[in-house]
């Protein structure tokens, strides 16, 4: 069996991380897999690039340009959106036309064309498409950001300068559903809530989807416990903290929340991740360290250093910081508000806090601060869940069920 799996990149990016600790949990499983990307990165030999320099920065501009000119040239929300009427020429790849799976991951920002998803399903590859985000089931978004208009056709487009019934989101909806309609598409959510959201979609209702959840290295992850023994060390990381997304502010009310009615918690926060606007971290009430941005092998070190891992993301279509952070041995505290209920278990494995509400998020802290863990339990939990061999084993049955399609 031969599988190559396509992203954007190899290392910048949850969906690229993810992608790559796929490839390799699938070759760790006798896997012929190799990875194809546009910006590479990692000198992987498992990885190449597809198409040229000059392709990828052309389809990027004229997509970017396309999107600006339909948004009556405002640029807020440029890439919050794609639509991916260009591409590099992947499809004649030799480790593509050998491949007899195929698996789509974040394949946005110049990478591939929906004009060729559909070559590629007339050369008979068995195509897999793995949801990072949401863009597969709504017209141009990548998070709906609690619109429904994805449910139906899409239109009225929030992202939109001037949104209105045939805008691009429509248009695009349109181009999608024509794909589809004449590809045979499986469908991979990596978390249950995405799974629901695909089944509500209009795009992908009754369509084949799965439910396999990102792989992790787990071994790489010691339950023991380091550094200051004396705080109990509460870690929130990101990419970027203050992404719009993560709720950040959220965290910050949920921390001041308890400095206010707990002052003698002995409670630090521990942050990493960039951040644009530095003045936030002068708003938490509570002892804080805040390293910047790390390397994702450095995450390991970071969660054994904590006690609780905490998410006070608006949704997260997996969450793996706090399948990271478990895998450390902490317990995880998040808002029961997307993929974060397919990693915590309420009050067994962590606390899932009322969304939006920051009160109970404090609550979720406090609780997991108070609570006698068995750090090796919670590792070997996620071990048995997400570790490179139980993710791979489940790939490697869905493939071999469509090829038996055959």
């Amino acid at each position: 069996m031969k599988v190559v799996i396509l992203n954007t990149a190899d290392a910048h990016g949850g969906a690229a991380i993810a992608s790559w600790r796929l490839l390799h949990a699938l070759v760790g499983e006798g896997v012929d897999a190799r990875m194809l990307v546009v910006d590479r990165t990692t000198a992987d030999p498992l990885v190449d690039v597809a198409g040229t320099a000059e392709q990828r920065r052309w389809a990027f501009l004229r997509e970017r340009i396309g999107i600006f000119a339909a948004n009556g040239l405002n640029r807020r929300d440029l890439f919050k959106v794609s639509t991916a009427r260009y591409g590099v020429d992947v499809l004649s790849h030799p480790w593509l036309r050998s491949a007899d799976v195929v698996c789509l991951n974040w394949i946005n920002q110049g990478m591939l064309s929906l004009t060729d998803i559909g070559r590629l399903a007339a050369m008979g590859k068995r195509l897999v498409w793995t949801l990072h985000d949401m863009w597969c089931m709504t017209g141009i978004c990548h998070h709906a950001y609690g619109c429904d208009g994805y449910e139906r056709e899409c239109g009225h487009c929030r992202f939109m300068r001037f949104p209105y019934g045939n805008d691009l989101s429509h248009r695009v909806w349109k181009r999608k559903k024509r794909i589809y309609d004449n590809a045979d598409i499986h469908f991979v959510a990596v978390s249950g809530w995405l799974a629901d959201c695909c089944r509500r979609s209009a795009l992908l209702e009754g369509r084949a989807v799965s439910v396999i959840h990102n792989a992790m290295a787990v071994d790489s992850y010691s339950w023991q416990r380091t550094g200051n023994k004396d705080k109990k060390v509460v870690t929130m990381g990101a990419a970027r903290l203050d992404d719009p997304v993560k709720g950040f502010g959220l965290l910050i009310e949920a921390a001041n929340v308890i400095a206010d009615s707990h002052p003698d918690c002995n409670i630090e926060l521990q942050l990493f991740g960039s951040i644009r606007d530095e003045s936030l971290l002068g708003q938490i009430r509570l002892p804080y360290r805040w390293v910047g941005a790390v390397a994702p092998e450095k995450v390991a070190d970071l969660m054994a250093a904590g006690d609780v891992v905490v998410s006070s993301s608006h949704f997260e279509t997996f969450g793996m910081t706090l399948a990271e952070g478990q895998a450390a041995g902490c317990l995880a505290v998040a808002f029961d508000h997307g993929g974060q209920s397919d990693i915590i278990t309420h009050r067994r494995d962590g606390w899932l806090a009322a969304y939006p509400d920051a009160d109970s998020l404090a609550e979720g802290i406090l609780w997991a601060v108070s609570q006698s863990v068995d750090r090796k339990a919670l590792h070997d939990s996620v071990a048995a869940r997400f570790s490179y061999g139980a993710v791979a084993r489940k790939y490697i049955d869905l493939f071999n069920e469509l090829l038996r399609k055959e």
